[in-house]
């Protein structure tokens, strides 16, 4: 069953080692997935997955790896190949920091349908003993005029709402067009979640857009 969950997001300058001089500017993101994950290993979980977008489906065991060099700094997380996409890249290195082991790693395209999304978040709640998920889940990226998908005056709302929705311990129920069209990267992982969860205690741990792209980290418990 699933008794703990943590959202983060997975902006490439999530990394340090990527972000040069600028660094300090998402020290407050980087603390605040550091208090959602130590959550995560508070619960006590027997077993940890990740869950991830990405532009074509995949599972990988615990040897996986990814690079950051797509990104200008050539660093890899993990022991085996690069096969991890950035998500889950991300998301590994925030488990292992997090004094955690994965025990699996999965890549959702960011264009699944909800039924899909759901069956495997059934699926990864079924696993044995106590499960935590670690999903990493990027927010509008419509946000402002700098955004990458430029200005959308429906963003902002949604991303509050959604933001007020993971306080409640709730994950509403995404239109994949709506998030397409506001460029929601983390809209599919999130409908794993889910599909995964019962009940849950929210608590949001930041909310904030530095770059136009909306960056949510919260941890949820089971009731």
């Amino acid at each position: 069953m699933l008794v703990a969950a943590a959202v983060c997001p997975h902006p490439p300058l999530l990394a340090p080692e990527l972000a040069g001089v600028a660094a300090g500017e998402l020290d407050g993101l980087r603390s605040a997935c550091a208090v959602a994950t130590a959550g995560l290993r508070a619960a006590r979980p027997d077993t940890v997955v990740v869950v991830g977008g990405a532009e074509e489906a995949g599972s990988y065991g615990p040897d996986a790896a990814g690079s950051l060099a797509p990104w200008g700094v050539d660093v890899r997380i993990g022991p085996g190949e690069p096969v991890l996409p950035l998500s889950l890249t991300l998301g590994r290195r925030l488990v292992e920091e997090a004094g955690l082991a994965a025990s699996a790693f999965h890549a959702v395209p960011f264009d699944a349908p909800q039924a899909e999304c759901a069956a495997l978040g059934a699926r990864l709640a079924e696993g044995a003993g106590r499960v935590a998920m670690l999903v990493m889940a990027d927010g509008s990226a419509r946000l402002t005029e700098k955004s990458p998908g430029h200005l959308d005056p429906r963003a902002r709302p949604y991303d509050d709402a959604l933001a007020a929705a993971l306080a409640r311990g709730e994950i509403p129920d995404l239109d994949p067009g709506e998030a397409a069209g506001l460029w929601v990267a983390g809209r599919a992982a999130l409908q794993v979640l889910a599909g995964a969860a019962g009940p849950l205690d929210g608590e949001l741990l930041h909310h904030d857009a530095p770059y136009g792209v909306g960056y949510l980290v919260a941890l949820l418990r089971a009731v």
